[in-house]
């Protein structure tokens, strides 16, 4: 604490509103963010800074003696704290970010990446497009029109329905079917996925009443039948998406449920989750609900998510039997819950890879083996230590995560490069990788700071290695 200067005087040398934003840095920061932003940011400032002189825990440099030299340093720090607190607002944007963490769908970075189709549909429907517009008649058009029938290819079901995500698709399902009425589901599926969401929070909110059958580990078919009652107007069957009962467990088959609920003319009801359109048992992954095969099994009406397995955009895609279809979309909530033009188009195009029996890129990244990746590692490592050797580099095996609540008990084997820094620790490392320009997201295990090339695209290794020797070089 600077003991030379009385508190009035340490007050008279603060900058003012108007001087700080005549300085240098104020000017630069005017190009980016506008005169009324940054005035609001230096009031913010000058205000702080008051508050600590007045609070004496403002600390002046050696040597910041005289008027001049204090309102030297004042100006400075106002300077500094003006550029922090730019920073601070701005980093709460969405900002692109290198994935090195090995998490494919990570639901904190995104979830699924979109595919370079899937960008570029969302550009072209950026502007004017033909979203609810038909071509051939000049009339109006269905919204969403081929997303639905490529749906219903890729499926088999009779038709298709999009809304905003996964959520949103269950709340329409009970809304539509089982307002007023119980729905029957299992007690081992009353499941809580990211961000507070829990399925008997959404039935509550549906209006449906839940009626819970089983216990947690083993629900038998007739645990179902004596639940049905003059009431019951859906049967569900909920898919655990992140964590799975092991052991001693019982759960009826699709096709027991289907018929079961049939024989009492009610519907069933599936919330697939992950939305796998492929078996991806080739993928090493078990347990995943394939689409196709729950219309197969007698399922009335599927959900299931856009940006987890399948590898599109945030959605919540509903196929079924048409009549049900046609139900939601005449329910005045379909309207509040519908999907937007961009999420239709990247959609639609990561659809029509599906169609064309081509892999996504979700698809790809899971594909990828340990030793393609310990290839990647080595040959990053070799580049890095030819220019830089503070940095200890090496590679040790490891397992990347599927994610997004998708395949909790099937991990993918990896090869990780393991950084170690004997000035800083793996916290401070991480730290310094996080606030890099564009910042780069890495795990730390028993004090390693660890890099996953599953998730680092290859055009995206130069930007990394930058950012490794700009650390080592400090």
């Amino acid at each position: 604490m600077l003991k030379s200067k009385t508190d009035n005087s340490m007050l008279r040398a603060l900058p003012s509103i108007d001087s700080l934003l005549k300085s240098e840095v104020a000017r630069r920061l005017n190009v980016q963010i506008g005169a009324e932003k940054l005035a609001s940011l230096a009031r913010q400032v000058t205000a702080e800074i008051r508050e600590k002189v007045k609070s004496k825990s403002f600390t002046a440099t050696k040597g910041s003696t005289g008027n001049n030299g204090l309102r030297e340093r004042l100006m400075k720090e106002a300077e500094r704290r003006l550029v922090d607190l730019h920073l601070s607002q701005k980093a709460t944007g969405l900002q692109r970010v290198i994935n090195a963490t090995g998490v494919v769908l990570h639901t904190n970075l995104g979830r699924a990446p979109l595919s370079q189709a899937a960008r570029e549909a969302i550009d072209v429907a950026s502007g004017y497009c033909t979203l609810e517009y038909d071509i051939a008649s000049g009339g109006r058009g269905r919204r969403g029109a081929r997303v639905e029938d490529l749906l219903v290819d890729l499926t088999g079901a009779e038709a298709a329905l999009v809304v905003n995500n996964c959520a949103a698709a269950a709340l329409l399902v009970l809304s539509t079917f089982a307002r007023d009425g119980e729905t029957i589901v299992s007690r081992g599926e009353l499941v809580e996925i990211g961000g507070d969401f829990r399925m008997p929070d959404i039935m509550a909110q549906s209006g449906t009443r839940m009626i819970e059958v089983g216990t947690t580990n083993r629900t038998r078919l007739s645990d179902y039948r004596k639940a049905i009652s003059d009431n019951t107007r859906l049967v569900m069957r909920v898919h655990t998406s992140n964590y799975r009962i092991v052991g001693f467990t019982k759960t009826p088959e699709l096709t027991e449920l289907a018929e079961l609920a049939h024989a009492n003319g009610l519907l069933l009801y599936e919330d697939a989750g992950s939305g796998a359109l492929v078996d991806f048992k080739k993928f090493r992954i078990e347990g995943e609900p394939v689409i196709r095969e729950s219309i197969t099994a007698g399922a009335d009406v599927v959900s299931f998510s856009g940006d987890k397995l399948l590898g599109g955009p945030q959605a919540g895609l509903i196929v079924g039997r048409k009549e049900s279809i046609e139900r939601m979309r005449s329910n005045p909530l379909y309207r509040a819950l519908r999907a937007d033009k961009l999420r239709l188009a990247a959609l639609e195009a990561t659809l029509e890879a599906y169609r064309r029996d081509e892999r996504v890129l979700t698809q790809n990244l899971i594909a990828m083996s340990s030793d393609e990746i310990g290839k990647r590692a080595m040959k990053l490592i070799n580049r890095f230590n030819k220019r830089s050797s503070r940095l200890e580099l090496n590679t040790i095996d490891g397992e990347s995560a599927v994610g997004g609540g998708s395949a909790p008990t099937s991990p993918l084997p990896t090869v990780l490069i393991a950084i170690t820094d004997p000035a800083r620790t793996p916290n401070e490392i991480e730290q310094d990788l996080r606030k890099w320009q564009t910042p780069i997201i890495v795990r730390i295990l028993n004090d390693r700071v660890l890099i996953d090339l599953r998730t680092v695209a290859e055009n995206e290794e130069a930007h990394l290695e930058k950012a490794l020797e700009s650390l080592s070089a400090r």
